[in-house]
């Protein structure tokens, strides 16, 4: 991965509506840039959550669970539809570093949204507040065990 490859216009039109939306701390258009069958990959889940309201319901909530959320660093892939967002925030009184790795389709729309999360005591206060909100949803999106 390189900083000087550039993404594919459409996609780089769908990461600039996701930054808009997390400076604004609004996800209502998030739905417009997510393909149907979009994959979330979560840092404390091994089975990935598969539909884009799964991904829109567990990208709704942590921007919710975080504070002090912010970006640092973008690097693309050189085939213009894979970035990885390096960013920090703060649940409750864990901070924490990660990475979401994003990929798009021709269309721009995300396909598959990876997150990395480390150290483990931040990893484990994401993964508590999570669970707590939402854990009576999440089981219906897992990818079941035929795919």
């Amino acid at each position: 991965m390189t900083t000087s490859t550039a993404l594919k216009p459409a996609a780089a039109a769908s990461l600039a509506l996701w930054h808009e939306m997390v400076s604004l701390q609004d996800m209502g258009r998030l739905p417009t840039i997510l393909n149907d069958t979009a994959v979330f990959r979560s840092p404390m889940a091994f089975k990935p959550y598969v539909s884009a309201a799964a991904v829109n319901l567990i990208l709704n909530t942590v921007m919710k669970v975080f504070t002090q959320f912010e970006y640092h660093r973008t690097l693309v892939a050189e085939d213009g539809l894979n970035v990885v967002l390096e960013f920090s925030a703060m649940v409750g009184d864990k901070s924490l570093k990660g990475i979401d790795m994003i990929r798009f389709d021709e269309a721009g729309l995300i396909v598959d949204f990876e997150v990395m999360v480390r150290p483990l005591n931040g990893l484990q206060a994401l993964g508590a507040e999570m669970g707590a909100r939402l854990a009576a949803y999440l089981p219906a999106y897992k990818e079941s065990k035929a795919s």
